[in-house]
């Protein structure tokens, strides 16, 4: 598992890299912190994220992470060092990356919103009105189910997937020349075969 801050170093360095540093905010870091969590656990069935995601009233939040990124609110946040992500291993950084090419292109308010529509932050806000206070945990197996979705999601959102699917199926439909065809008698033959 991960330290939170070492996740959102690897997303803040990738928004350097891609001159998008101006709409990497607080409010966006908390965000993607908590697709990658549920991405991972749907994954590997294990949270990546040593700390609690809590369901805060503008989303998903996790709190050591947004109180060390707080004093810059909605300002840009300053880059960290690459030497910082030694510690990440490489299947680990191809889920972020995938993470950021698929959550990271959204500004901070669309991924709020976002969240406000998925079933893990209303569910763990229990009804709440959306401008209440909440600190309650958005339970792992809801951000497991979530994750799963956006495996989905992402996967369709692939160029490749409509012709790969269509190949398999009609593969799948096409009869094989190599198919025999049971001849009468042939069933019996071959029950009685498997008695002893």
């Amino acid at each position: 598992m991960l330290d939170p801050l070492q996740v959102a170093q690897y997303f803040i360095i990738r928004a350097y890299q891609d001159g998008r540093e101006a709409d990497m905010t607080n409010m966006k870091v908390q965000k993607l912190l908590y697709y990658t969590q549920c991405l991972h656990l749907a994954l590997f069935d294990e949270p990546l994220i040593t700390d609690e995601i809590q369901a805060w009233r503008y989303g998903p939040v996790c709190p050591p992470a947004y109180g060390y990124y707080s004093e810059f609110e909605a300002k840009q946040l300053p880059i960290p060092r690459l030497s910082d992500l030694k510690h990440i291993s490489q299947e680990v950084k191809d889920l972020l990356e995938e993470v950021w090419d698929y959550f990271g292109i959204h500004h901070a308010y669309v991924l709020s919103s976002m969240t406000h529509l998925e079933f893990p932050w209303k569910k763990a806000r229990h009804g709440l009105p959306s401008q209440a206070s909440c600190t309650e945990p958005i339970a792992q197996g809801d951000m497991r189910l979530l994750g799963k979705e956006k495996l989905l999601e992402i996967e369709q959102e692939n160029p490749l997937y409509a012709p790969i699917i269509s190949h398999i199926v009609e593969k799948a439909l096409t009869p094989s020349l190599k198919t025999k065809t049971i001849q009468k008698g042939e069933v019996g033959d071959w029950l009685t075969s498997l008695l002893p």
